[in-house]
């Protein structure tokens, strides 16, 4: 590497991380608010997941942070004829160009490595503060407004009051899709929690219960589950690697084909027997309700997977087109270059980005291909920026 590709890469790397400093301290006032505010933490749950915001948020920053940076440097050596004289002395202007772009693939790997990797730590170290305080914030709105009702989830709880951590007359009722009705009523009942499965154990005494197709009557003491009253699907996907993913999506490939498999026996001894109401039976629409579930629940982890790349390298994608920008711009004021550049990628970068997963997601477009449509966006754009930038 030549001393003049040596000094840009220095630049690069000097700005880079000085504003990346700069933006994710800025942002973790923001994420630990956000955190407090959607699982009403205290000061206490604050102070222990405030150091695993940072790690969540890096992979976020440092595409716009690169492309302010490249902005930053060529746009002044750009403004300074630095650019020109290189030119001037026989240096092709892509090997000025290249410690960007050299820079800009090692962020995405290392933003790839965070995503798949530092994210799952840190938002599974997040769910775990937030999951142990569940139980007293749990019971404390209980306390405090004798109910707690999450439709999401389908789970309702009343109790007349509690004591000392012992719910006293209190009704459950919960209602998951396309199943029974569970409803519960009993003379107290103690609550504890399954960190692991995620679920809510209630202990009752002197209970009686009423659940279609499982258990029903009056029981001295019963114990069941239910889950944990908090957005858990989008927690699991961002606790998960790519590994991890993968093999969850190869098992729920397994079942949709056992599901099939079912539903062409149970059809074909149906109408070979000639018992046509068979048909439309129960076991037939759960099955059905099941493998609608399973066949979103693959189209979700596919664009997941496929949107973690697409992601990822969106940092070089970033340099691809703001390095050429911002020479041609050639200003130092590199907030104009910036905006200049960055305003079309969030009004068009972004919302294709949002709309391809949203469409994998409901399977009107293969996320093999479509999650990285923005992407080849920003491909065309740097490809234009850079045939001009040889031009001139």
């Amino acid at each position: 590497m030549r001393l003049l590709e040596r000094y840009i890469l220095w630049e690069l790397v000097r700005v880079f991380s000085v504003l990346v400093t700069i933006f994710t301290v800025l942002l973790v006032f923001v994420g630990v608010v956000a955190q407090a505010r959607q699982h009403g933490l205290g000061l206490g749950e604050i102070i222990q997941i405030l150091p695993y915001i940072p790690p969540s948020l890096l992979p976020y920053t440092i595409p716009a942070t690169m492309l302010l940076t490249v902005c930053v440097v060529y746009g002044r050596m750009s403004a300074d004829r630095e650019i020109i004289a290189a030119k001037s002395a026989g240096v092709h202007v892509i090997s000025l160009i290249w410690p960007s772009y050299f820079l800009g693939a090692v962020l995405s790997v290392g933003t790839l490595f965070m995503t798949d990797q530092i994210i799952p730590w840190s938002m599974g170290n997040i769910g775990r503060v937030v999951r142990l305080a569940m139980e007293n914030l749990f019971l404390d709105k209980l306390r405090t407004q004798s109910q707690v009702n999450n439709r999401k989830l389908g789970i309702a709880i009343t109790v007349l009051d509690v004591r000392n951590r012992v719910l006293i007359m209190p009704t459950f009722r919960y209602s998951p899709s396309g199943k029974e009705t569970f409803t519960a009523q009993a003379e107290e009942a103690r609550l504890s929690f399954d960190l692991n499965r995620q679920e809510v154990v209630v202990q009752m005494k002197n209970a009686r219960i009423n659940a279609p197709g499982r258990i029903s009557g009056w029981f001295e003491n019963h114990e069941d589950r239910f889950p944990l009253p908090i957005d858990r699907a989008g927690l699991q996907v961002q606790t998960m690697r790519i590994l991890d993913i993968q093999g969850k999506l190869r098992t729920s490939e397994l079942s949709s084909e056992r599901l099939r498999d079912a539903d062409a026996i149970e059809a074909a001894f149906a109408l070979a027997t000639g018992d046509f109401e068979r048909l439309g039976g129960n076991s037939f629409v759960m099955r059905s309700y099941e493998h609608q579930e399973g066949a979103g629940q693959i189209r979700r982890m596919r664009t997941e997977v496929n949107t973690r790349f697409a992601m990822a390298t969106s940092c070089f994608f970033f340099v691809l087109v703001g390095s050429p920008f911002a020479i041609l711009m050639a200003r130092k004021q590199f907030l104009t270059s910036f905006l200049f550049c960055f305003l079309p990628i969030l009004v068009i970068y972004y919302p294709v980005a949002m709309m391809s997963q949203n469409l994998s997601k409901t399977g009107m477009v293969d996320p093999t291909w479509a999650v990285w449509s923005a992407n080849a966006l920003l491909l065309t754009a740097g490809g234009i920026c850079i045939r001009r930038v040889l031009q001139n």
